[in-house]
C-alpha cells in the first residue's frame, strides 16, 4: 500500500506531498487535477510493467511477449508541467509498505524527463531488503538498464531464478516484488458497451478496466454461494424489493451475459438501466477473486442515484479493508462529503486549480484550516457547493 507520494512537474501538479490511507477520495471541480493525480498513479503501474518512459507516456501496441498499454492522457507532450520555466524534470517519489506475509516499508523515487524517446535521470530503490544504486558496481552492471527504461521494471534478461545463485536471488526477488506491487492495479472506468454484452470467455477472475469480461466475471463470483450472497445483498441496496437473484445468459455457444432476477422475470444486460449496470460492474469489482493491489474509480456518482452512491461508498470503504486493496476514487458530488466520517477527513482531498499558474494545488480536509470546527455548524455539501471550500485559504 501506497502511504506518501510526492509528485512534482508532472501535468498540473507542481508539486503535492500526500500521505493516503486505504480509501481515498478526491473532489473538486473539473480541470482541478484530479485525473492527473491518477495518471502519475498509471506511470508508476507502466514502471511496475517493465515499460520504457516513452511507452509509458504515449503508449505500446500489444506484441507476442507484451500486452497493449494505453498511454497517459496527453501523452508526452503534455506530461511536463508547462509553468516551469526550463524545467523538464519529473519527480514521482513514493513510500508504502507490504502487510503480507509480513510488515515491510519500502521507498521509491524517479526523476525522467519525457522530452524525445523519455530518459530516466535518476532513480533510487529500498524495498527493505534491496537498495538500488547498489555499492557494488558488478551488482549495478547486472541492473543495468537503458536509461529509457526504468531499473524497477525491467527484470534482468535470462535470468532463471530457480537457478540462480543466492546473490542474484537477493538482488532480483525484493525488486519483482515492488514492481509486482506496483503493476498490480486495476482502473475501474466501466462502459456501457462492454456491460451490455456477451463477454469473450466464460470466466473471469478480474474485470478489464473498461468493464470487458465483466458477465465473465459475474458467473464466475455466482460459482461460489457465500461471495455471490455478498454481491447480491449489495445488488439489492438498488432495489430492494425488487431483486431476487443474479446471475448470466448463455449465448449461442455458452457465451455469458450479466442478467439480474426481478419479479420472477429475467432481464438482461442489454435491458436494464445504466446505473444499474454501472452501479453493478462497480459491486463487482469488489468481489474479483484476484483483487488488485490498487484500484483507481473516476467520478464513482456519474449515473448513479445520489441515494445510492452512499452504499457504493460504503461497499468500497468496507470491501477495501477487507481485502487490504487501496482505493483512490474521485467525485464532484457534494452529498458525498455530508457521509465522511471525521476520521475520512484525512484521506478525503480537495483539488484546486490556481487560474494563474495552471498549478494544481491538492491537500486534505483535514489540513484545510477550520475545516473540521467550521463542518459541525454546516454541512460539507453546503460548504461545497457554495464555493467555501474553493475560497479557503
Amino acid at each position: 500500500m501506497i502511504t506518501r507520494i510526492v509528485i512534482e512537474n508532472f501535468k498540473s501538479l507542481r508539486k503535492v506531498d500526500l500521505s493516503l490511507g486505504r480509501m481515498n477520495l478526491f473532489i473538486g471541480a473539473n480541470a482541478s487535477g484530479k485525473s492527473n493525480f491518477l495518471d502519475a498513479l498509471r506511470v508508476l503501474e507502466g514502471i511496475g510493467n517493465g515499460f520504457t518512459i516513452r511507452e509509458i507516456l504515449d503508449g505500446k501496441p500489444r506484441s507476442s511477449t507484451s500486452e497493449s498499454w494505453e498511454g497517459i492522457r496527453g501523452g508526452s507532450a503534455h506530461a511536463c508541467f508547462t509553468g516551469a520555466d526550463g524545467i523538464d524534470e519529473i519527480t514521482i517519489r513514493v513510500y508504502g509498505r507490504y502487510e503480507e506475509p509480513s510488515p515491510l516499508k519500502w521507498k521509491y523515487d524517479i526523476v525522467f524527463s519525457a522530452r524525445g524517446e523519455g530518459k530516466v535521470i535518476r532513480e533510487y530503490i529500498d524495498t527493505g531488503e534491496f537498495e538500488y544504486p547498489p555499492s557494488n558496481l558488478s551488482l549495478a552492471k547486472i541492473l543495468g538498464r537503458p536509461d529509457r527504461q526504468p531499473a524497477l521494471g525491467n527484470i534482468v534478461d535470462g535470468v532463471d531464478l530457480d537457478k540462480a545463485s543466492e546473490t542474484i536471488n537477493i538482488i532480483v526477488e525484493p525488486r519483482c516484488r515492488l514492481a509486482r506491487s506496483l503493476s498490480n492495479a486495476q482502473q475501474i472506468d466501466p462502459a456501457l458497451s462492454k456491460l451490455r454484452g456477451y463477454s469473450q470467455y466464460n470466466q473471469a477472475f478480474r474485470m478489464g478496466n473498461y468493464g470487458e469480461n465483466f458477465s465473465a466475471l459475474i458467473k464466475t463470483i455466482c460459482q461460489e454461494e457465500q461471495t455471490k450472497d455478498a454481491y447480491l445483498t449489495w445488488l439489492r441496496q438498488l432495489r430492494q424489493e425488487e431483486i431476487e437473484d443474479v446471475g448470466t445468459w448463455s449465448g449461442a455457444v455458452g457465451e455469458p451475459m450479466f442478467m439480474l432476477l426481478e419479479n420472477g422475470r429475467e432481464f438482461p444486460a442489454s435491458v436494464l438501466s445504466d446505473g444499474t449496470l454501472r452501479f453493478a460492474a462497480i459491486a463487482a469489482a469488489f468481489f474479483q477473486p484476484d483483487m488488485p493491489s490498487l484500484m483507481t474509480i473516476e467520478e464513482i456518482e456519474n449515473g448513479i442515484h445520489a441515494s445510492r452512491v452512499q452504499r457504493l461508498l460504503e461497499l468500497m470503504r468496507s470491501q477495501a479493508e477487507h481485502h487490504q486493496t487501496q482505493v483512490v476514487a474521485t467525485t464532484h458530488s457534494a452529498t458525498v462529503l455530508d457521509w465522511l466520517q471525521e476520521e475520512d477527513y484525512k484521506t478525503t482531498f480537495l483539488c484546486r486549480r490556481d487560474e494563474s499558474t495552471g498549478e494544481s494545488r491538492i491537500c486534505s480536509l483535514a489540513d484545510l484550516p477550520h475545516f473540521v470546527e467550521v463542518v459541525k455548524k454546516k454541512p460539507a455539501s453546503e460548504l461545497f457547493s457554495e464555493g467555501w471550500l474553493e475560497m479557503a485559504p
